[in-house]
């Protein structure tokens, strides 16, 4: 473990980007986004990239905003890319959050602007800023009913009660639960399996899933069909369907 607020390390395909405060249970501030926006460009413009892991060290995951740093007139927030550095631009390439201890109302929205969460069975989660006359404004108000039923994240976010990972995982909030110390090696497992696939496939299934939310009804299928294309007519497709044929495992070029 380094000096530096943020640890970023390279495993094969995989960026992990771990916030490395433990002794202020991982909280963010500017230094923080910072150094975590510049890692997710990396992962977005390097191809040797795939997917990221963002995670904290010392057993916790995010408390929120550093709020001696807030006092002192600092900020978390980046212009463009909100708190954290990802919850106003999160990146084209999948994301998981791999979360041990407290995710809590910065936290919590920093795991939610993730595309999947990996869970210790000790972690909690929650947007508890109505218990401090505050507002979740990172994007939690907006995500988490769209991750679990309506009803139960509105009761949640008004009372800022905390949310169990078990629960959470009952929910469909959590995507993996595992035990205590065991989060981001279920994380980089996770992400080995989508490393496997072709990189132009996962990139468009992402955007995909991501923006047919908004489709209108009656355009779904038009605005597919183009996106889909694309990866259709790729040479990554050709080798997919060469290499099932020669019963081989695929070489993917990501073009």
């Amino acid at each position: 473990m380094t000096d530096a607020p943020v640890e970023i390390d390279q495993v094969n395909a995989t960026l992990v980007i771990a916030i490395n405060r433990p002794a202020q249970r991982n909280a963010v501030n500017q230094a923080v986004s910072l150094a975590i926006a510049g890692a997710l460009d990396r992962l977005d413009n390097d191809p040797g990239l795939r997917v990221g892991i963002i995670t904290g060290r010392g057993g916790s995951f995010c408390s929120g905003m550093d709020l001696k740093a807030f006092l002192n007139g600092e900020r978390p927030e980046l212009q463009g890319r909100g708190f954290g550095g990802v919850t106003e631009a999160p990146p084209t390439k999948p994301l998981i959050a791999a979360v041990e201890g407290y995710s809590l109302a910065g936290g919590c929205e920093l795991a939610l602007a993730c595309d999947m969460i990996v869970a210790a069975d000790n972690a909690w989660f929650g947007l508890p800023e109505v218990t401090r006359g505050l507002v979740a404004g990172s994007g939690g108000l907006m995500r988490l009913p769209r991750r679990i039923p309506a009803a139960i994240a509105l009761e949640y976010a008004l009372t800022g009660e905390r949310i169990s990972a078990p629960t959470a995982h009952h929910w469909g909030l959590v995507n993996r639960l595992t035990s205590s110390g065991e989060a981001l090696t279920e994380a980089l497992a996770l992400a080995a399996q989508i490393t496997a696939n072709a990189p132009l496939s996962t990139l468009m299934t992402k955007r995909i899933i991501q923006e047919s939310a908004s489709w209108p009804e009656d355009e779904i299928w038009d605005r597919q069909r183009p996106l889909t294309e694309f990866v259709l007519s790729s040479e990554d497709a050709r080798e997919g369907a060469r290499a099932f044929a020669e019963k081989r495992a695929p070489v993917w070029k990501g073009k």
